[in-house]
């Protein structure tokens, strides 16, 4: 049997290259977007960052307390993960106002269907799917990051003329960020067991290329 971590590339293969060969995927990276563009994608960013801690703290919370439970190391690992997540969403922010949105602006722009799809999805399963389907949520994320981010930021950067990671502080800075949460997320998901878990992992990753695939087509 392969271990868990290489079960769930080689199962997720073909929805990380629907995303990456997507034709606004492609343009974005090569061209960069306009700011109107930008700002409509930081705007909805802001929400599903917003979001990640709450759906993680739910995932811990039906995670058991027993030494025994073989979830109890994933929870161990988010609550670190929480602790490096935490205040995120205010570096979006801050690229935001960077490029002209007040905070209070963002704070109350409503996010799209698309965007409520993702979050939505997430809680859900959290609460009511599987627990450590959270993981398949930070891995789709984590790949878009660091794989994906120090190009598209590059991009950005040049599109709209910015100087250093004013405007792009968020995406660059995670760019080489989630490169390290990578390899501790790989060590982590080598820990768990059963076809259960696997499944609902697979499922979560598949679904968040899915729906974040959706959130930039739509901006």
């Amino acid at each position: 049997m392969l271990p868990f971590f290489a079960e769930l590339i080689t199962r997720t293969d073909e929805d990380r290259r629907a995303f990456e060969t997507h034709p606004t995927v492609v343009d974005a990276v090569a061209n960069g977007m306009s700011v109107s563009r930008y700002r409509a994608l930081l705007l909805e960013l802001y929400h599903v960052v917003w979001h990640f801690n709450p759906v993680s703290a739910a995932a811990a919370s039906r995670m058991g307390d027993p030494a025994q439970d073989a979830l109890q190391p994933i929870r161990h690992f988010l609550y670190e993960h929480m602790h490096e997540e935490m205040g995120h969403e205010t570096w979006v922010l801050n690229d935001l106002e960077a490029i002209g949105v007040t905070p209070a602006d963002a704070r109350a722009h409503a996010p799209s269907a698309f965007t409520l799809a993702l979050t939505g999805y997430n809680h859900w399963c959290a609460e009511r799917r599987h627990p450590a389907s959270v993981l398949g949520m930070l891995y789709a994320l984590e790949v878009i990051a660091s794989v994906y981010g120090g190009p598209f930021a590059a991009a950005i950067r040049e599109s709209l003329l910015l100087e250093g990671d004013r405007g792009v502080s968020f995406i660059a800075s995670h760019a080489s960020l989630d490169a390290q949460h990578m390899a501790e997320l790989r060590q982590v998901m080598n820990r768990l067991n059963g076809d259960d878990a696997l499944a609902a992992v697979v499922e979560s990753v598949r679904v968040n290329f899915h729906h974040f695939t959706r959130i930039l087509e739509s901006v």
